[in-house]
């Protein structure tokens, strides 16, 4: 570490308890004096954004003041992994070694540490995995060695039920400590003990998985999840640890999870954040009648936008808010998926691969035929409703496939990229009007700005 970051680490990590004493009161006087020691052109338009927050006292600013509801140690160490290390430090390393090595360096690294899950919900392809499949705790570790030679400190579990494996991922967290990880998970595995631990490591945080309310979730999910979910929830804000929802977002449970009550209900029960999934029909049982109508994808993108407007909780659409990333984020240009035999996939939703981790360092993924043919083709449509070389552009992954020799990496029931992507032609067709009208709309209003 070089003289300027040691003075940034010091400068950051002393804001921090600055702030810890009295939050409300020392935000503002912190804000002031950024003002008074930065440059005016470093950062102008997040900090105008920022001192709106602070001033109008908004949803924003309420959101901020719920993280000091949390462990004050396991907030601390989130600020000192997630913005210090991940964003502060690590984005800069980043874009030096995507300069440097001409390919895609991801911000973070998705894995899948078991194929195993203890349940068998509708529409997910996991379960089509089997329960056999796993990567050594040595994997992963290796894995996050390699990540963070590339300025990456932010690493996300998939599965499979992640917490299958739980000792391990806690491990990973002690070895790690300068990482941030977080797990997606069914939460039926959260109990008492594994709070005291996540409160122990303080760098772990769940993202759980819910459709909707007792009724959309349990349909999809399973008789009781539900119920068991909500419990889950209240052992993590009783134990003042971070947690978010993960919603994957269906034809049938649309209006559920873009409604105010789901809203009120997550952000009741603790919840900071929200990341909203299109349904995509990946694995040759995938139920098509899942995918949801241009009017109803219309309907969540709107009410998406509403409530971040005036709901105190972090959302994210990850079909509907290409703009925000340039397109496709996909093929390691923010993020790559490693599944539970090693196999690199561009996608946590595009199952084929070229290269194993087992044979191949992290960085020869990277440069590989399939990295690279997305690098180089990224975006792949200009209309950033329409982000994905699957769902909104079907004729795309096809070509790429074939032409880097990529094989499907589903061990059960393999399909082609061909059979995959026929699945979608008609939901792009239908989705291709109302996505011109966004994406029109969207550019009249930057352009009155």
């Amino acid at each position: 570490m070089n003289l300027n970051e040691k003075m940034k680490k010091y400068g950051f990590n002393h804001a921090i308890r600055y702030l810890e004493k009295n939050p409300e009161e020392n935000l503002p006087k912190l804000m002031n004096f950024a003002d008074r020691v930065m440059p005016k052109d470093e950062f102008p338009s997040q900090r105008v954004a920022f001192r709106e927050v602070i001033e109008k006292k908004n949803n924003w600013y309420e959101l901020i003041m719920r993280m000091y509801e949390l462990d004050a140690q396991t907030r601390i160490t989130f600020f000192q992994n997630f913005i210090l290390n991940e964003n502060v430090f690590g984005w800069p390393e980043q874009e030096k070694n995507r300069e440097k090595y001409g390919c895609n360096i991801p911000w973070t690294i998705l894995l899948d540490p078991t194929s195993a899950c203890n349940l068998h919900c509708t529409g997910c392809w996991a379960a089509d995995y089997g329960h056999q499949l796993s990567l050594s705790f040595e994997d992963i570790d290796s894995i996050i060695e390699q990540g963070k030679a590339l300025g990456v400190y932010m690493y996300i579990y998939t599965g499979g039920e992640p917490l299958v494996r739980k000792k391990d991922l806690i491990r990973l967290c002690e070895k790690h400590p300068d990482c941030i990880f977080l797990t997606f998970t069914n939460a039926t595995l959260i109990d008492e003990e594994f709070c005291l631990e996540m409160l122990r490591v303080k760098n772990f945080i769940p993202a759980i998985s819910l459709e909707g309310f007792e009724e959309a979730n349990d349909s999809r999910r399973g008789e009781g999840i539900y119920s068991k979910v909500m419990y889950a929830m209240d052992l993590l804000k009783m134990h003042k640890l971070p947690f978010g929802i993960s919603v994957c977002y269906t034809s049938r449970n649309c209006e559920d999870i873009s409604s105010e009550a789901f809203y009120d209900k997550i952000i009741e029960k603790g919840a900071l954040f929200v990341w909203f999934f299109h349904y995509m029909p990946v694995g040759k049982d995938a139920a098509k009648d899942l995918l949801v109508s241009p009017q109803q994808r219309k309907a969540v993108y709107e009410n998406i936008c509403a409530f971040r407007k005036t709901k105190p909780i972090f959302s994210m659409d990850f079909q509907n808010d290409a703009e925000f990333v340039g397109g496709c984020i996909a093929g390691g240009r923010r993020y790559l998926h490693i599944n539970a035999s090693g196999d690199a996939d561009p996608c946590v939703f595009i199952h084929y691969s070229n290269t194993n981790i087992h044979e191949s360092t992290l960085m020869e993924v990277l440069q590989s035929p399939l990295f690279m043919a997305y690098h180089d083709g990224q975006p792949f449509n200009d209309n950033m409703f329409k982000p994905c070389p699957m769902l909104e552009n079907p004729s795309i992954l096809p070509e790429i496939v074939k032409k880097t020799g990529a094989h499907s990496t589903d061990p059960q029931t393999p399909e082609s990229a061909e059979e995959l992507c026929e699945k979608t032609i008609s939901y792009a067709e239908d989705w291709d009007n109302v996505a011109e009208e966004l994406w029109n709309s969207r550019n009249a209003v930057r352009n009155s700005k």
